[in-house]
């Protein structure tokens, strides 16, 4: 009898091993998660190599000087950064909104996404503005300007949440340590990032200073003969 019991729990194994009965998924939890964060942390680390190369970008449109007065002003690169938005963000972002079957509407239900939209675009705007400025003002010094952009960023949205989440949630002084070691940082960086060579004197005032030189030269070397008389 019991020879029998055992060979019939082994038919049952084999016929269950070679049933069609679906798999389930034993994928951890915290695989799951980590995958989920892959889109996030990507986008994010795409924003850092885009907003990177903007600061050296508009510091290639730093206005020449005539007599030390600049050609033009911060703003007139600054009309074609909001036209790149223009080209950039409403035209592609009606194209995908199409793509993904949005609708496109903004009023009722979706009025939060222009106020909020609206809201974002111009702090994003107005911080161009002001990057186009000292980036400008500073003669296109990338160096100085992008640390302090960058590590302001990460400490202002950081003090921006604990303003929002403080009735919920307690702060760790870590947070404050770790602000005070970014603005560390960004002076090491700015101090040590290398700096390129000194933009080369004009022409014109090259030979102003080469025929000064000459002059003084020729000066000195009179100067014995006439002693001698």
């Amino acid at each position: 009898m019991q020879s029998s019991h055992r060979i019939d729990g082994f038919d049952r194994l084999r016929k269950a091993a070679l049933s069609d009965a679906p798999v389930k998924n034993t994928t951890p939890s915290l695989e799951r998660d980590m995958n989920k964060m892959l889109v996030p942390i990507l986008f994010a680390v795409g924003t850092a190599i885009f907003w990177g190369c903007y600061g050296p970008t508009i510091g290639n449109a730093q206005a020449p000087r005539v007599d030390g007065v600049p050609l033009w002003s911060p703003f007139k690169p600054y009309v074609f950064i909001g036209i790149a938005y223009l080209v950039i963000a409403i035209i592609g972002g009606l194209v995908m909104m199409g793509v993904k079957g949005d609708s496109f509407s903004f009023t009722g239900q979706y009025f939060p996404t222009m106020k909020w939209g609206f809201l974002a675009g111009a702090l994003g705007a107005f911080g161009a503005l002001c990057l186009t400025t000292a980036m400008m003002t500073s003669r296109g010094n990338a160096l100085l300007v992008m640390p302090i952009v960058f590590g302001g960023a990460v400490s202002i949205s950081a003090i921006v949440s604990v303003i929002r989440l403080h009735a919920g949630t307690t702060v760790s002084p870590l947070l404050w340590v770790g602000m005070a070691l970014t603005v560390v940082g960004v002076i090491i960086v700015a101090m040590n990032t290398p700096h390129g060579h000194a933009p080369k004197k004009p022409a014109a005032e090259s030979a102003k200073s080469d025929s000064a030189e000459a002059e003084l030269l020729a000066a000195e070397t009179k100067t014995p003969d006439a002693t001698t008389t």
